[in-house]
């Protein structure tokens, strides 16, 4: 069964945000993480210093099931992206909102975090997505 943790906000694309030190740290969620099944490859498109663009791509999640867009839910600057995922895309598999979290942001305005999903409304998401 899926968790989604209360320290964090939801898209609609089952991605999360946490504030953590001025930035906004990105993932996706375990309901996403049992949709694609095995993870087998995590393409980062941006570098550091990059601006992202809510609902823009900024990379691709492959697994053995299908192909999908990674999609920024705030705009912002890439500060950092998480170079363990080149080699072990399993990390996102065995730890979703911790060890596989795949990009930090400077957001651009941060009060956009308050836009998204608390893991509430996003817990009802799910249940009205199957």
């Amino acid at each position: 069964m899926s968790t989604f943790p209360n320290d964090r906000r939801y898209t609609t694309d089952h991605e999360w945000a946490k504030a953590e030190d001025g930035c906004i740290i990105i993932g996706v969620t375990s309901f996403a993480v049992e949709q694609l099944g095995d993870i087998t490859l995590v393409g980062i498109d941006v570098a550091p210093g990059d601006q992202l663009e809510t609902g823009k791509a900024f990379g691709t999640i492959e697994s053995v099931k299908t192909l999908s867009d990674l999609l920024a839910p705030l705009s912002g600057t890439l500060e950092e992206a998480n170079s363990a995922l080149e080699d072990s895309p399993e990390l996102i598999n065995d730890d979703c909102y911790d060890k596989g979290w795949m990009i930090k942001i400077k957001p651009a305005d941060a009060s956009d975090l308050d836009k998204l999903m608390d893991s509430a409304a996003y817990e009802l998401h799910v249940k009205s997505s199957h």
